[in-house]
């Protein structure tokens, strides 16, 4: 029993980065780097997919949601503060690796290079000193 009350203090809440929805709202969170996505969203994804397949030949390039547009504005109200959780999350991962690359005395040049921002960008943005 104790085993499952440490494991338990130690569990992160995170969202999904497509849905928003927190981890205690869905069966299962799989993490990539830095983001993170729920088997609902897994499962429409390969429900999109696979009808698309059925439809017509793969099309390369990026669909944007359409859904937005038929939205109501309390919709999209309701929305917002789900997709700031999931923008605090990724900085919140940007955070904890920079100061990982730091401990490895990686540069602040070599860190806002691979962010495309400038090194005293990555330095204000990551180094906790103003």
């Amino acid at each position: 029993m104790a085993s499952e009350t440490q494991a338990d203090a130690t569990a992160v809440q995170v969202r999904c980065s497509f849905c928003a929805k927190p981890s205690s709202e869905v069966e299962k969170v799989i993490a990539g780097p830095g983001v993170y996505i729920c088997n609902e969203c897994v499962g429409l994804c390969s429900d999109i997919l696979g009808a698309e397949r059925q439809q017509q030949p793969s099309q390369p390039g990026t669909q944007l949601p359409a859904w937005e547009e038929t939205m109501t504005d309390e919709q999209i109200l309701d929305l917002l503060p789900r997709i700031a959780a999931v923008g605090a999350q990724t900085e919140a991962s940007l955070q904890r690796l920079a100061a990982i690359l730091r401990e490895r005395r990686v540069t602040w040049a070599r860190i806002g290079a691979a962010l495309q921002i400038t090194r005293q960008s990555a330095w204000e943005r990551f180094s906790g000193e103003e």
